[in-house]
């Protein structure tokens, strides 16, 4: 059971971590699929 739940948060924080990453480093969906002439708001 011990394992479950580290496996659970080990999960977690890689989950965190690449999204707090990939929106650091610009691949947010936000600036992947907006162009110029689209505006987000």
């Amino acid at each position: 059971m011990k394992s479950m739940w580290l496996a659970f948060l080990t999960i977690a924080l890689v989950a965190v971590l690449a999204d707090v990453g990939l929106d650091y480093a610009g691949f947010s969906s936000q600036d992947v699929t907006s162009s110029p002439s689209v505006r987000l708001d």
